[in-house]
């Protein structure tokens, strides 16, 4: 149940990015039961490939806890981590992650590659399909939005000189 619960968190976060015209993606870090760490998508307003829900949700934990270890923390996620996120989390020693949707074109956790199954020194646990179908709709619902917005907004085309 607990699970669900941080989950639901991470959700409201993914709801907050896809209302600021951001991908979908939320994600809280949880220690002994307590919201730590806090991120949601922010690519697109903050001009940046490392705006992921995770790198932000492991920089606000780092910041509160005082320290770059997050050995006693679990991480939520609606979406499974990509690469970058995956490498975050076991830099930051983070023993558990539990995820919604399966991200078949960047996921890093099984879906494309497992990298905590490589040999690094640190193999986090994961528990998929968490909010499955909740964390799956509001990724189809985005996309769907915005190939609508994409198809109605005018061409843009290069002058002719």
């Amino acid at each position: 149940m607990e699970d669900q619960q941080f989950m639901d968190a991470a959700l409201a976060l993914a709801e907050q990015a896809a209302a600021e015209g951001e991908v979908p993606v939320g994600c809280v870090i949880v220690r002994k039961g307590q919201i730590v760490g806090r991120g949601r998508n922010r690519r697109e307003s903050g001009k940046s490939a490392l705006a992921h829900a995770e790198i932000e949700a492991i920089h606000d934990a780092c910041r509160t806890l005082g320290g770059w270890r997050l050995w006693d923390c679990t991480l939520y996620v609606t979406l499974e981590p990509c690469p970058m996120c995956a490498g975050a989390i076991v830099n930051a020693r983070i023993p558990r992650v539990v995820f919604g949707a399966s991200d078949q074109k960047c996921g890093a956790c099984g879906s494309v590659c497992d990298l905590f199954s490589m040999e690094f020194n640190h193999h986090p646990q994961v528990l998929r399909g968490v909010q499955e179908e909740a964390s799956s709709a509001l990724l189809t619902s985005f996309f769907q939005d915005l190939r609508v917005q994409l198809r109605d907004r005018p061409k843009w085309k290069k002058p002719t000189e």
